[in-house]
């Protein structure tokens, strides 16, 4: 079950991509499909399995790597939280396919579409169930290959190229940390084995390393190298100018990339890492700040795109930033109940969008749409659903993850968390606001697309709204029903053996043992953190930090409780005040503050500023390269040098071949007294 789970979506790629053009559109789309969707039934007894029933195991497949020191298996590691992490996957990806059957039918490459779908998902599967940091990284750099494959699927487009080389090159930045963290971890450890490395992190938790002349605190280092290959993946400030751009794919792929695989990776990454983080608190404060900063980056950028994918691309973003500083104070727990609630109503998003882009005739400009529902009532009731669920309204899956991450951040009482919850919240009234201002520019006020287009909208197809009714339920239900498992009273039992409790710590380390002679990680000190409890039943040592952070964080004041609320109700108004009643108004605040608007509207100027320090001189460099060196010196010298003069030569030969025999005897005669003159002088 385990080894198919993993390898149908590979399995349908495999045949689809070698003989989609001989199997047809139509019997592509049902392989891949019903490859993704056998796949997710499996992930839903492997679920049962592994997390409830507590049947976590790792599977060897065959011997990898054997070199020295270094031996790598292939192995599937699952556990709670690979358990999860295929369940989010599986099922977001199959509604993907099934949606993308309706969503494509007129591309003439539905085959080479579908194949890079399911390639995708098994790149994916591969880092989640990985046992080792090789292996995590052939996950890792197989969802970057398919990305790019995705995102330049129309490679005719200019700015689909464009969009795929960006986000390939920004990951390629990311993934240099990344590969310099995994041989960092290699010389600290001598291992890449996860199980290995979690177990022996305690007997490194004071290891300094020289670097630069200066001791360094060697985890501590990891950390952070590790992480940023997670800012590249999961587009973090600073490494996230890739996302929106990927907005250039088609619509299916923005939802499978930026809803549950892809931008995720980063995040389950650094979860998955967490016995680590654990004994590197300065890392963990790093990780704090930079998801908060994405957070509310992303949120004001969001407030002013006018591309409907591209204001749910940096909605992403900014849920990607609530993730990272849940995983910053300690909540690992809470930052993948995030992912995975996240997962459903973003994608719910992303695929509503596509059907409103498919009613509007290819339109995705929202100042071209308006007085819309009418026509597509069904689409618009579902992106309500997505926009109830990413703003955390009660009783959508947002509510219960989004606040709890919010929550966590205020009770972990670091000036990091603080600043997070402040930010976060910020982020939450911008959420709002954003959320509702393209509901209202898409769907209502007066029609501002022209009467040819007006007069084509029309509802998706069942093939589309179908799995768009199927999210729903998910961003719906899923915080309600996995609460107590993630982040409630049930949340120790649950996670067992995943996320920082497969610390082994011993006492001397700094840990505290329990009953069960497994210690919890102490960073925070059980005795700081005053209300940390140990772990349930089946022996798993709870986190110190992380318990910690969950267990104030059900005891946070009302007013911390219900200021998300608050906040998102604000944000609301003023999107209905704005875009309903005053719709002059954001136009006339523009023209006030131009310099902010346009602050904005340019993203905060990271493409300006990567452009002016790193692509112009790139480019001027080529240019030096390429007429300097390739011109000047390789043709010089080769095409334009002895090749010419070889030429030169050739021709003038050629006039000595007249036919004449008094003129083959006078070259022979030169041709001696040549000779004999050569030998005569080295005589």
């Amino acid at each position: 079950m385990y080894v198919a789970t993993i390898f149908l979506p590979l399995l349908g790629a495999l045949v689809v991509g070698f003989f989609g053009r001989r199997l047809g559109d139509t019997a592509s789309q049902w392989i891949t499909s019903g490859a993704m969707g056998l796949s997710a039934l499996l992930a839903v007894a492997l679920f049962w399995e592994v997390a409830i029933l507590g049947q976590a195991q790792t599977i060897d497949l065959l011997a990898f790597i054997s070199s020295g020191d270094l031996a790598v298996s292939w192995a599937l590691k699952v556990d709670t939280l690979s358990a999860v992490m295929l369940l989010t996957v599986s099922w977001v990806s199959f509604l993907v396919h099934v949606y993308s059957i309706g969503y494509m039918h007129h591309d003439p490459s539905i085959p080479r579409f579908m194949a890079y779908l399911s390639l995708f998902t098994f790149f994916m599967y591969m880092l989640v169930t990985a046992s080792n940091l090789i292996q995590l990284f052939f996950g890792w750099e197989g969802v970057g290959l398919a990305s790019y494959l995705l995102i330049g699927f129309w490679y005719e487009r200019k700015s689909a190229n464009e969009a795929a080389i960006k986000a390939f090159v920004v990951n390629r930045v990311g993934d240099f940390g990344f590969l310099l963290g995994i041989f960092a971890v290699f010389l600290l450890f001598g291992t890449v084995n996860l199980e290995a490395i979690f177990a022996a992190a305690p007997d490194h938790a004071e290891t300094t390393v020289n670097l630069f002349g200066v001791e360094w605190h060697a985890l501590t280092i990891i950390c952070v190298l590790l992480f940023i290959g997670a800012m590249g993946k999961s587009a973090q400030l600073g490494l996230h100018t890739w996302l929106p751009d990927a907005m250039e794919g088609p619509t299916p792929v923005s939802a499978l990339i930026h809803a549950a695989t892809m931008v995720t990776a980063g995040v389950f990454m650094v979860a998955r890492m967490s016995p680590l983080y654990e004994w590197a608190p300065t890392a963990l404060m790093l990780v704090t700040l930079v998801g908060a900063a994405t957070a509310i980056f992303a949120a004001t950028v969001g407030c002013v795109q006018n591309d409907i994918k591209r204001v749910i691309a940096y909605s992403t973003c900014s849920q990607l930033g609530y993730m990272f500083f849940a995983l910053g104070v300690g909540a690992y727990q809470a930052a993948i109940f995030h992912l995975m609630t996240h997962a459903f109503f973003k994608a719910l998003l992303f695929l509503g969008a596509g059907s409103v882009i498919h009613a509007m005739s290819d339109e995705q400009d929202m100042r071209h749409m308006g007085g819309i529902w009418k026509n597509i009532k069904l689409t618009y009731a579902l992106m309500w659903i997505g926009s109830l669920a990413l703003a955390g309204v009660p009783f959508f899956a947002g509510f219960y993850s989004k606040d709890m991450i919010l929550e966590v951040a205020w009770a972990a009482g670091s000036p990091a968390g603080t600043l997070a919850f402040v930010l976060g919240i910020s982020a939450a009234f911008l959420t709002a606001f954003y959320t509702w201002r393209m509901l209202f520019m898409t769907f209502h006020g007066k029609p501002r697309a022209n009467e040819h287009v007006m007069a084509h909208v029309h509802e998706s197809p069942a093939v589309m709204t179908v799995p768009l009714g199927a999210l729903a339920l998910g961003a719906v239900f899923s915080g309600m029903v996995a609460y107590d498992a993630f982040v409630g009273d049930g949340h120790t039992g649950f996670w067992r053996d995943s996320i920082a409790y497969n610390v082994q710590a011993g006492a001397e380390a700094g840990g505290r043992t329990d009953d069960h002679g497994a210690a919890t990680d102490s960073h925070g000190a059980a005795d700081a953190q005053g209300d940390a409890h140990a772990a349930g039943d089946h022996g798993a040592a709870a986190d110190a930090h992380g318990a910690g952070v969950l267990e104030r964080a059900h005891h946070t004041p009302i007013l911390i409780k219900i200021l998300p609320l608050i906040v998102t109700a604000g944000g609301i108004l003023l999107a209905f005040l704005f875009y309903v009643l005053r719709p002059s108004w954001p136009v006339a605040l523009a023209a006030r503050f131009p310099a902010v608007y346009r602050f904005l509207l340019h993203k905060w100027y990271f493409d300006e500023l990567y452009a002016a320090v790193f692509v112009r001189p790139a480019h001027a460099l080529g240019r030096i390269l390429w007429r300097g060196g390739d011109q000047a010196i390789i043709d010089g010298f080769g095409p334009d040098g002895v090749a010419a003069v070889t030429r030169w030569v050739a021709v003038q030969m050629r006039r000595f071949q007249t036919g004449y025999v008094y003129h083959y005897a006078f070259l022979m005669i030169l041709g001696l007294a040549a000779f004999v003159s050569w030998r005569l002088a080295v005589a």
